[in-house]
């Protein structure tokens, strides 16, 4: 019984305890062992997996082509990049190889039942859960730096100090991805919701601050704003929006986790709950390459036609 709610127990899992070495258990009579299932707990309460499945199945078949385009713009244009393109292609990166786990996840529902390809498959949860608000809250980070300290971002605009930074945030990465798949940590999830909760109040101080730099920019009597700074607003923004459509919804529900019976909460609240931020893998590429005057790797007769139709729109009636 360890092992149930064992597919949507994405924060404190424990995996079945093994009898030492050389040593046998008795069976009751007429039992049967069964066989280790994802779906454990949840045979008659499936609506909740299958919503998030049908996320995960966006993610594969928009995320994933959408992340792979993002890097290869990225490394086209990697000697005229930006100062965040080191943490835009590592996101890019984390969230292919979580779109890449998609088709492990359906085949261990449906045909491997491994605890192997479970455990794997948490690892990538783990990735999941802490890239994302880690590697945007270092987006955010350089334009902030960019535009409310210009002068010392000048001083640190070497790529080292950012590849370092992407290191860390890997480091953190992987150590919680680690913890995840081991599992039986006490008050786990409690990680997840601080994490978020802090990135959710980082954004708003980069966009209050943002915002009210943008004020001061403005000449007596004028409209007009300085285009890094506008452009770094519409970045910032972009990305708090990316925070409270896909994370604040996951964080939001756990204080009221005892409001609800625990399969119904495993196997309803928390995979719809992960569904927003799942599908966080396809949102955060498409929100980069709508900011794109052009897009590279497409047809001209395309790119054309999408930047007539912006054109049109931004015209006044």
């Amino acid at each position: 019984m360890q092992a149930r709610y064992a597919f949507y127990s994405r924060m404190n899992y424990t995996l079945p305890s093994t009898p030492p070495p050389n040593t046998t258990i008795p069976e009751p009579a007429n039992t049967t062992s069964k066989p280790f299932s994802v779906f454990d707990g949840c045979d008659n309460m499936v609506e909740g997996i299958v919503f998030d499945l049908a996320v995960q199945t966006f993610n594969i078949v928009v995320g994933l082509p959408a992340n792979i385009l993002v890097i290869a713009i990225l490394i086209r244009n990697r000697r005229e990049s930006s100062t965040s393109d080191i943490f835009l292609g590592c996101l890019a990166f984390m969230d292919a190889y979580f779109g890449l786990m998609v088709p492990v996840s359906f085949l261990n529902l449906y045909h491997w039942r491994s605890m192997k390809a479970w455990m794997a498959l948490k690892f990538s949860y783990g990735v999941k859960d802490t890239s994302g608000p880690l590697f945007l809250s270092c987006i955010c980070l350089d334009r902030f730096v960019a535009v409310l300290f210009p002068i010392a971002f000048g001083r640190l605009k070497a790529t080292t100090y950012r590849a370092g930074l992407a290191a860390l945030v890997l480091g953190l990465t992987f150590a919680y991805a680690s913890a995840k798949t081991v599992g039986g940590l006490p008050n786990f999830e409690k990680v997840f919701t601080a994490e978020v909760l802090a990135t959710f109040t980082w954004m708003v101080v980069c966009n209050t601050s943002i915002l009210w730099a943008l004020k001061r920019s403005r000449g007596a009597g004028k409209d007009e704003m300085h285009p890094m700074k506008k452009k770094a607003f519409k970045v910032v923004l972009s990305l708090l929006a990316i925070i409270v459509c896909n994370y604040l919804p996951l964080v939001a529900v756990f204080p009221f986790q005892d409001h609800y019976s625990p399969m119904a909460f495993t196997c309803y609240i928390q995979p719809v709950g992960f569904a927003f931020l799942n599908i966080s893998s396809s949102i955060q590429p498409l929100v980069y390459l709508s900011r794109l005057e052009r897009v590279p790797f497409q047809p001209g007769s395309f790119t054309k036609m999408f930047c007539r139709k912006e054109k049109k729109q931004a015209s006044p009636a």
